[in-house]
């Protein structure tokens, strides 16, 4: 086990900010994690956190004082159950979109909107990633995880990950406690099926697609997403940095009242789903950059954040907070953050 000291965190979160890790090493097994963490132990409990690529996190800029562990671990693993059922195992350091791509390349569907997404696969059912009408939530049978309570792996079916929009146990009440190792899916051999969300929907009509295979959805997907999004290896940014917000029915007929034309999506419990874009376009952070933070927001799609050329951690947090400050005053919404801010 190699152990490096006073890491630079930037190295490891694609929006490239933050402080120093006073230790780092990378694990490739179930194996290495546990002698991780018993390393972390023995020196005086020091804290630990575990990541992937970095895609979603934040690091704070006074830095982390305990040990980073980067999950590296490798696996796929299929089993058939019959023409149609398939299940794959899937380790949590495997590139997502690269456990995509081999997915659907077989004919199978689940998937295949969550293409491009950038970050490890085991980073998935954290915030329950979702785009273009599919979520991890849709297709996870179990996650494989070490438990730093009962200190043993186990076992969690996806009926106990108290899964919900961009949300998970694993980001809320059990924040911290488990570091996964694996996750299986319940996969299809067939085509998906309509209704396809509607962006995704408008692309196939326009490109005269009809009854699409997993890999002609991914291929939709991936040019969607490039038309839009920024590569997060050549552009700082953290992908989409709010979800959209879901507000009740009174608040809703309040602000549709003034924007007749405001989208929305009805929830089943009563509530609607708005677009954050839509709200940050109407309050002017559409294509923004700020000379005083240093950050901007993307042509393409205004709910990127992109680090231009900000200083410290605090220049982005200050940047979020002009926006979120900006659409409470005009929408009586409160935006919440995708990307995780490191040490919560």
């Amino acid at each position: 086990m190699n152990i490096q000291q006073n890491v630079p965190l930037k190295d490891h979160s694609t929006m490239r900010l933050g402080g120093t890790a006073a230790y780092l090493t990378e694990i490739t097994s179930r194996r290495e994690l546990t002698e991780a963490l018993a390393w972390a132990e023995a020196q005086s409990n020091l804290p630990v956190i575990m990541i992937g690529g970095g895609s979603n996190i934040i690091w704070r800029d006074e830095g982390f004082p305990g040990l980073v562990i980067v999950n590296k671990i490798m696996r796929f693993e299929e089993q058939q159950e019959d023409d149609e059922n398939y299940y794959v195992t899937i380790g949590a350091g495997e590139d997502w979109d690269s456990v995509v791509a081999r997915v659907t390349e077989k004919g199978m569907t689940g998937i295949e909107a969550l293409s491009l997404i950038p970050g490890t696969a085991g980073a998935t059912p954290v915030q329950n990633v979702g785009a273009y009408g599919q979520e991890i939530a849709d297709t996870l049978v179990s996650i494989e995880a070490y438990d730093s309570q009962l200190k043993q792996f186990v076992t969690l079916p996806a009926a106990d990950c108290a899964f919900s929009y961009r949300s998970s146990r694993f980001k809320t009440t059990d924040r911290g406690r488990f570091y996964i190792t694996a996750l299986t899916l319940h996969l299809i051999h067939g085509n998906p099926q309509p209704p396809f969300y509607r962006a995704l929907q408008a692309y196939l009509d326009e490109k005269g697609l009809t009854n699409p295979t997993p890999q002609l959805i991914r291929e939709a997907v991936i040019d969607i997403r490039r038309s839009k999004l920024p590569d997060p290896a050549v552009v700082a940014n953290n992908g989409s940095f709010f979800a959209n917000p879901i507000i009740d029915a009174e608040l809703f007929s309040q602000i549709s009242t003034d924007h007749p034309g405001m989208p929305n999506w009805p929830t089943e419990d009563g509530r609607y789903k708005i677009p954050a874009a839509w709200l940050l376009e109407r309050t002017g952070f559409k294509d923004v950059h700020d000379a005083e933070t240093g950050m901007g927001t993307w042509p393409g799609q205004c709910l990127v954040l992109v680090n231009e050329h900000a200083p410290s951690t605090a220049a982005l947090l200050a940047f979020r907070q002009k926006i979120i400050d900006t659409v409470r005053q005009q929408f009586n919404i409160t935006l919440e953050q995708e990307p995780e801010i490191l040490p919560s």
